[in-house]
């Protein structure tokens, strides 16, 4: 196992773990028809939405979840 390889292993476990901790600290969204109603009229009327501690966790979830995909696919490579 090369240098780059135990790097790129870290780097990938570290992301794993990032991803999964910010998943859990997401607040769960409201389900069904109703939740889906509601939640689209408060989303599309309040500006501030992207301020939000929610928003933030769910960008934070994507950039991680693409640094996951993105190392898993170095590892294949390498």
């Amino acid at each position: 196992m090369s240098a780059l390889q135990t790097v790129f292993t870290v780097l990938q476990l570290l992301s794993g773990l990032a991803v999964t901790v910010i998943v859990l600290m997401q607040s769960g969204k409201s389900a069904g028809l109703s939740g889906s109603i509601s939640g689209g009229a408060e989303t599309f009327m309040s500006k501030g939405k992207a301020k939000t501690w929610d928003a933030k966790l769910a960008k934070a979830t994507k950039w991680f979840a693409l640094a996951f995909v993105v190392l898993t696919l170095i590892l294949n490579l390498v």
